[in-house]
């Protein structure tokens, strides 16, 4: 919840000016009063689209405050990321909820961006493994093989955010071959190899070319670090 309407633009503007045709994918994950004003700065582009930060489960009624897929995909976005770290800590979400949430959204078409990860306590008792693969059967493993290929997950490590503590390469990398190792038991190794998982840890620029090093972290869920453009750009140029 940053930028006012113009700042917004003026960020994303300063962003898509040096990002390269021929680079890795970026989405630029906008409050809901961006994305109307970002899709004609997209629209043109093969390596760059808008994500909503959120939508409701249904796709229309007395909802008052709340967006749905079928309005977000009216106005041409692609992603939607669902299931955010604060969107639990602060809204209540739990993986019931957001499994519904990401039917909604895949039935508009909408690739849900799925979040999860655990809090220092978890990490620290030595159940992160148990309480990840209990996240993703809940919100993913009602899914057929083919939806599964249309979803990208960001691993969120809840205690390295904002803490103080930083998660290792290596402990990034761990919890991602885990992830993708549980995708491939349900869904087979050539969806488990298919789909991005992203690392949401505090990615900076100075941390991002190791962590993106990893054999399993295709990418970064960048939180502070793309208020600045600059900063933004050194870790989407981390990617290549």
């Amino acid at each position: 919840m940053y930028k006012t309407y113009e700042e917004g633009l003026t960020l994303a503007e300063e962003v898509l000016n040096c990002v390269q045709e021929d680079g890795p994918m970026v989405l630029i994950g906008a409050p809901f009063i961006h994305l109307v004003g970002l899709q004609p700065l997209v629209s043109g582009s093969s390596n760059v689209a808008i994500a909503a930060q959120n939508c409701h489960f249904e796709q229309q009624g007395a909802y008052t405050g709340e967006v749905s897929p079928a309005m977000l995909r009216s106005i041409g976005v692609d992603y939607v990321i669902l299931g955010h770290s604060e969107r639990r800590e602060y809204f209540g979400e739990d993986d019931a909820l957001i499994a519904k949430k990401i039917d909604a959204a895949m039935s508009q078409g909408l690739s849900p961006i799925y979040c999860c990860g655990e809090k220092l306590e978890i990490r620290d008792s030595g159940k992160h493994l148990a309480l990840v693969e209990d996240q993703l059967k809940t919100a993913l493993f009602h899914l057929s093989r083919e939806q599964m290929q249309q979803v990208v997950i960001a691993y969120e490590p809840v205690w390295a955010i904002g803490t103080g503590r930083t998660a290792s390469p290596e402990q990034a990398q761990e919890m991602h071959a885990f992830i993708r190792g549980l995708i491939a038991k349900q869904f087979g190794s050539d969806t488990a190899d298919a789909v991005t998982i992203l690392y949401g840890g505090s990615v900076k620029p100075n941390n991002a070319a190791e962590l993106f090093g990893m054999p399993d972290v295709d990418g970064g869920l960048v939180g502070g670090a793309s208020l600045v453009a600059a900063d933004f750009l050194s870790i989407i140029n981390s990617i290549a």
